[in-house]
């Protein structure tokens, strides 16, 4: 809400670029994502000033920042653009009414079996969505980046980002017959340290609890390492050595004989669980609500479907 004088009126535009200038700290990046021009976007953000009759930004060659004026009134704008998400969400009664641009992001492994295959069956029940999905194991700033939703696995770091639980994510020890009968099969966690273990990112140390409760912590050799899931389930399958994995991504080779768990008394620890994170705020936009409701439903039934019956 913009008070023009005596007048009053809304320019929304206008407020969503302000949010996204405060959270971006640069005008023009703001701008480019309201297809505008640097000086189209500074003199919106200057009329708006105008407008209130404050200064909402400190601008420096190098850097902007909010004013204090400028922090009180994020706080309204953002509770403006909530109010009317929220309106326009209780008005929303039909999947036709659904629409507009929604950004989500999730591991690339994850993404594919799990979210991929089921973007056909969405976009046919919401036709007028236009989704982007960025799939990648790099974790993004999705307030920075101005995506939706995101669908994250393991420990959440401390933030201002809301987070719902969609499903465990249990995980497990796993090696090909081929690399058992080359290597024997570990009897212990200790016996880990004798073998080839092929490591997700830069952990080094594998953590797993016995049937007593009792914790062992193993440092283990590496010959390999990657930043992509995909590729240590391809390596074990390989018969390179043992790996770490989750128990959706194992399951289906699992069933198929192709892959044998390793250690199955032993729980991997820390325990892990998948999550759908968004951006903070009070309310869900209607199609973020309803992806991330259809996606939880088929996220489970594909869980049970590839391991069901397979761990307790």
């Amino acid at each position: 809400m913009i008070l023009w004088g005596n007048d009053l009126s809304f320019d929304l535009k206008t407020l969503e670029l302000f949010v996204r200038v405060a959270m971006l700290g640069a005008i023009g990046r703001a701008g480019a994502e309201f297809k505008l021009s640097p000086t189209n976007a500074t003199q919106r953000i200057q009329a708006l000033e105008t407008g209130l009759g404050v200064k909402l930004l400190n601008r420096t060659t190098r850097a902007i920042s909010l004013t204090p004026d400028g922090e009180i009134f994020l706080e309204h704008a953002k509770r403006i653009l909530d109010d009317v998400e929220e309106a326009k969400t209780a008005l929303s009664d039909t999947s036709t009414s659904i629409s507009g641009l929604l950004r989500v992001t999730a591991s690339a492994s994850f993404g594919r079996s799990h979210i991929v295959p089921f973007v056909p069956e969405f976009m046919q029940l919401y036709p007028d969505v236009t989704l982007e999905l960025n799939l990648s194991d790099t974790i993004v700033d999705i307030v920075e980046m101005a995506y939706d939703l995101a669908f994250r696995i393991g420990d959440l770091a401390p933030s201002t980002l809301l987070a719902q639980k969609i499903d465990d994510n249990p995980r497990m020890l796993v090696a090909s017959p081929d690399y058992l009968a080359r290597a024997g099969a570990p009897q212990t966690p200790e016996d880990l340290a004798d073998h080839a273990c092929l490591l997700l990112g830069a952990t080094r140390t594998w953590e797993l609890i016995g049937p007593d409760g009792a914790v062992h912590k193993i440092p283990v050799k590496a010959p390999v390492t990657v930043n992509l899931g995909d590729a240590v389930g391809a390596w074990a399958l390989a018969g390179m050595g043992i790996a770490q994995t989750s128990l959706w991504h194992a399951g289906p080779d699992l069933r198929a004989g192709r892959l044998v768990h390793v250690l199955a008394g032993f729980r991997v620890w820390p325990e892990m669980k998948i999550w759908a994170v968004r951006p903070p705020g009070r309310l869900m936009p209607a199609r973020v609500k309803a992806f991330l409701e259809f996606m939880q439903e088929r996220i489970l039934a594909t869980n049970e479907h590839m391991y069901g019956g397979l761990i307790d």
